[in-house]
């Protein structure tokens, strides 16, 4: 059996209007308690968690974090709450300053390493989708790991590229420690301005690049933009 008796009964009790969203999710909340496989539960509450900040209530999701017991979903969680808010386009920028600062406390609440840091990276990511760059660069600036604060800067300069915008890309790019990173970091901006047309930017962030071939291979791109399929570099 899969445990489904005590949430039918529940549904058929308290049947929800199909456009009453927040009683959907109580419902969803309801079934999702007496799932018994606790990877399975921890991934329907991420789901809901989703749900419940594109429809604005951010608390509800915030509160399921606390529900999850793998420590890997729980940042997973952060990353989803982080990225609907995002997306919301909210216009209050104190309500995202406030979000943010409740998920940086649940990230801190998380005692495996790995999961602990990573929920990091996906706070100034969500912070950097938002339109928040000072925010994302004082997330990451914060982070103890040398390697996913580089991860952090780099995913940050690809979202801020991904917007167009050059000056804060190059910005979030010379905050990574690492030569090889940074190289990497250069070529994936690069890039993703070259496919959006910018191919100023894209030359100008080319020029950053100190590893020859991949630097050849980026002006390449920018040569082939626009011309067939067929003539591109297989």
């Amino acid at each position: 059996s899969l445990g489904g008796g005590p949430s039918l009964s529940w549904a058929k009790d308290n049947a929800c209007e199909i456009s009453d969203k927040l009683c959907l999710m109580k419902e969803i909340k309801v079934t999702a308690d007496k799932i018994e496989n606790q990877s399975w539960r921890d991934k329907a509450y991420r789901e809901l968690a989703k749900s419940y900040t594109y429809e604005g209530y951010t608390d509800e999701a915030i509160a399921l974090i606390a529900q999850i017991k793998t420590p890997d979903t729980q940042a997973m969680t952060i990353r989803g709450i982080g990225m609907a808010a995002a997306d919301s386009k909210w216009p209050d920028k104190k309500r995202y300053d406030a979000l943010f600062k409740k998920l940086t406390l649940e990230a801190e609440k998380i005692e495996h390493p790995p999961s602990h840091a990573i929920a990091y990276t996906y706070i100034a990511m969500a912070q950097a989708f938002a339109g928040d760059d000072a925010g994302a660069t004082k997330t990451a600036k914060a982070m103890t790991n040398d390697a996913l604060r580089n991860k952090a800067f780099a995913e940050t300069a690809e979202i801020q590229a991904e917007r167009g915008d050059y000056d804060a890309a190059m910005a979030s790019i010379k905050e990574v420690g690492s030569l090889s990173f940074r190289n990497k970091a250069y070529t994936i901006v690069s890039a993703i301005f070259t496919k959006r047309g910018e191919l100023d930017k894209a030359y100008k962030t080319a020029q950053n690049i100190e590893n020859s071939y991949k630097r050849a291979q980026i002006l390449q791109d920018i040569v082939n933009y626009g011309n067939s399929e067929e003539t591109l570099p297989q």
